[in-house]
């Protein structure tokens, strides 16, 4: 290295190594993004089994308005799925773009994700369990 050319740091990195080490290499907050699509799974089998199998004298709807539109005008495994699918690798794709320069806002923002996708499955369960 010449007394002129400066080391390149984390943050001068090619757009094209980023990419290159994303793709191919080992993601960061592996546990964090599995965790998340875990409880987002989870949601989509709760939200299935709840508009599908109502106990005798209940009825349960989709409360979220987007959420619905997929449900009604795709069905509801393939509504709901794309709906899902497309929430999840959109915070996914988002969290993992945040990690390449803010590795903890990153990982907060999957573990927020995580705690209220939790939340929402221990509702709908606690929901389902009330009117059976």
């Amino acid at each position: 290295m010449t007394e002129h050319q400066q080391p390149v740091t984390e943050t001068q990195q090619p757009v094209e190594s980023i990419l290159r080490r994303l793709l191919l290499g080992k993601l960061p907050l592996e546990h964090e993004t599995a965790m998340f699509v875990l409880v987002n799974v989870l949601d989509f089998l709760m939200t299935y089994w709840m508009l599908m199998n109502a106990p005798d004298g209940a009825r349960f709807v989709e409360s979220n308005p987007i959420a619905a539109f997929f449900w009604h005008h795709w069905g509801p495994v393939r509504g709901m799925l794309f709906f899902k699918l497309a929430i999840v690798i959109f915070v996914c794709v988002i969290s993992q773009i945040i990690a390449i320069r803010r590795l903890e806002t990153a990982r907060w923002l999957l573990r927020v994700g995580t705690l209220l996708v939790a939340g929402i499955v221990i509702y709908s369960a606690t929901l389902y369990l009330r009117h059976a």
